[in-house]
This record gives structure tokens, C-alpha cells and sequence, in this order.
């Protein structure tokens, strides 16, 4: 089993591509984009198949990439009865 850091080894970031956004292994595919086709209930057979030169740990390193910037995020609960 790869760990997560070696699998955030496969994003990258240039500024020269999509404006800086994180993107798999240098290529022009942004980590959102697999990460939206996995919302849209696309699995990673799927998502494998559209791009000849994914490979599996790829799609695992974007969600490993999500986990590490929504680990840190704090949500405040609404509070009840307040003027919004």
C-alpha cells in the first residue's frame, strides 16, 4: 500500500498550467477535474479508461491531495435562531 506521501509525490504544481491549480504528474489534467468526475459518480475504471496514461495511484494521490487541505479546515455549525 502506497502512502499518503508518497502519493502527493504525483501532484504538482505550475504556474505555467491551469494558473498554478495542482495537476497529476506535470500532465494537463488539474486535480479538481478527477476529483469532479469522482463526485459525479464516475469510478476510477471510468476515469482510467479516458486517460491512457493515468494510472490507479494517481486518482488516489488527488484524494489523498483533498484529505490533506479539508484536514485542516474548520467549519462553524450555524447557530440556532440567528439572523442570517
Amino acid at each position: 500500500m502506497t502512502n499518503d506521501h508518497e502519493l502527493l509525490k504525483r501532484i504538482a504544481i505550475d504556474p505555467r498550467i491551469f494558473g498554478g491549480k495542482p495537476i497529476i504528474r506535470g500532465r494537463r489534467l488539474a486535480v479538481e477535474h478527477v476529483l469532479a468526475m469522482l463526485a459525479a459518480g464516475d469510478d476510477a475504471a471510468t476515469i482510467l479508461r479516458g486517460y491512457d496514461w493515468l494510472e490507479p495511484d494517481d486518482i488516489k494521490a488527488c484524494i489523498a491531495y483533498a484529505h490533506r487541505l479539508v484536514a485542516h479546515e474548520r467549519v462553524e455549525p450555524p447557530v440556532a435562531g440567528a439572523a442570517g
